[in-house]
């Protein structure tokens, strides 16, 4: 793929969409074999979710050194490979690559029940696997949200990106209940060949895709992948609009961290609302996900896109001052399940409007690139975000832990106004192009599938 410059969007560059009635999403048979690959092997991941620590655990006794390695190993690809992922995204046909890192998952997950069968089980086996599952979902991801813009028309991405994050709310919670449920019947080693199937499904699925764009294959030398990593983000950020919504992302998922890392341990044991508690909590987080990223839409709608962003941001701090506040007793656990459906009704809706938003400004050929530097960013966020609640931790305590991030929760409010992002009152159904890409061919080979 040859290096073309990108032009930064301007805000009053945003067109309104037409007053012509909008295509729908009804009936859209690519879309829906997308979404539906797509959650199915969220499902059949979170299976694996529980079921790798379970056989780590039960059927290797591993040791909490080991199964905090296990979590690292599954983790570390969000952030090593994120920026390569980028680029192969980009240079790549996102939906062959889709189709190519199922197959491949689908393959490393049934070693785990393989050699649990004949008896070679170990734990450098499962770092193995969970290091090579996680990489295939990060370079799977990275066309896998890219290709949104390539599905649908421009005025139906946000219902779209609502659409998948609803699905995935569904899903995610679905696999986790399937998976314990699964571990219980089948054993934790066998129950994986549920994800292997999930993942043969999903590859099925992303090869009925097809796209509104023809392909092309470039006709120069690509260059470096550093420099298609560059491009990337000098794209993110020159983009007066992109970088505060990539920005954002990043500086929340930071201050969120710091809260995530000890949330469930303070309930358990500070405020001692056992099992159950916790798990009315996080219940009430996914339902919250799933209303959500249903009414997104009709939010932007409503209040714009900048208005969605500064309300979901400006929401998710101020419900987590119950969590700081609370005592144990039952009337304290209903304001924490109502906090956590509110704060996740808020950070899903910004969450679906911002990726909208990035994919509608992004040129076609930095798609995957963008996301994946946003992605990389969030991941480095998230990896510091540890260490600094555990710092915290040490030196005031966990309540103190919880406060500070509470507390830097507001920042990503503060970044979205003093930018240009606050004054956007419409999603945009299409953005002036920069004159280069007018005329210019898209920059993948073969059948175009973030």
């Amino acid at each position: 793929m040859s290096a073309l410059p990108s032009q930064p969007v301007r805000a009053d560059a945003l067109v309104a969409p037409s007053t012509a009635p909008a295509p729908s999403l009804r009936g859209h048979r690519s879309f829906q074999a997308y979404w539906l690959g797509e959650a199915t092997a969220l499902a059949g991941s979170s299976v694996s979710a529980v079921a790798l620590p379970v056989v780590a655990a039960m059927e290797l006794d591993a040791t909490p050194g080991q199964v905090s390695t296990l979590a690292s190993a599954a983790m570390a690809p969000g952030f090593l490979l994120a920026l390569p992922a980028g680029v192969a995204g980009d240079r790549c046909s996102k939906k062959r690559l889709m189709v190519g890192t199922d197959l491949v998952a689908a393959a490393v997950v049934v070693v785990v029940p393989i050699c649990w069968a004949a008896g070679t089980l170990s734990m450098p086996v499962l770092y193995c696997v969970a290091f090579l599952l996680g990489a295939l979902t990060v370079l799977h991801q990275a066309a896998a949200i890219a290709i949104v813009p390539e599905l649908v028309e421009p005025e139906l991405v946000p219902d779209a990106n609502a659409r998948v994050m609803a699905a995935f709310a569904v899903a995610g919670s679905a696999g986790t209940y399937i998976g314990t449920a699964a571990v219980s019947l089948l054993g934790a080693a066998r129950c994986l060949l549920l994800d292997s199937a999930s993942y043969l499904i999903s590859a099925w699925y992303a090869s009925r895709i097809s796209t509104i764009h023809a392909d092309r294959h470039p006709t120069g030398p690509r260059p470096k992948m550093i420099t298609s990593i560059r491009e990337g983000m000098a794209h993110v950020l020159r983009d007066p609009l992109q970088r505060p919504l990539v920005l954002t992302m990043a500086y929340h998922a930071f201050a969120e961290g710091i809260v995530t890392t000890y949330f469930a341990y303070y309930l358990l044991t500070e405020l001692d609302y056992g099992d159950i508690g916790l798990g009315l909590v996080l219940g009430a987080v996914g339902v919250g996900s799933l209303v959500g990223a249903l009414v997104a839409g009709q939010l932007v709608r409503r209040l714009g896109p900048g208005g969605v962003l500064l309300v979901g941001f400006g929401a998710y701090p101020m419900c987590g001052i119950p969590l700081l506040l609370a005592r144990s007793g039952h009337g304290w656990l209903i304001a924490l399940v109502a906090a956590g459906a509110v704060k996740a009704v808020a950070v899903t809706a910004a969450a679906s409007t911002q990726r909208s938003l990035r994919q509608q400004l992004c040129p076609p050929h930095l798609q995957s690139r963008v996301q994946q530097t946003s992605v990389w960013l969030v991941a480095g966020a998230r990896l510091l975000a540890t260490a600094a609640a555990g710092a915290v931790a040490a030196a005031a305590g966990v309540w103190a832990a919880l406060l500070t991030g509470t507390v830097l929760l507001l920042g990503p409010v503060a970044l979205l106004w003093v930018s240009p992002v606050r004054q956007l009152t419409v999603m945009p159904g299409t953005t002036t192009a920069p004159p280069e890409q007018t005329s210019r061919p898209l920059q993948e080979g073969g059948d175009r599938v973030h």
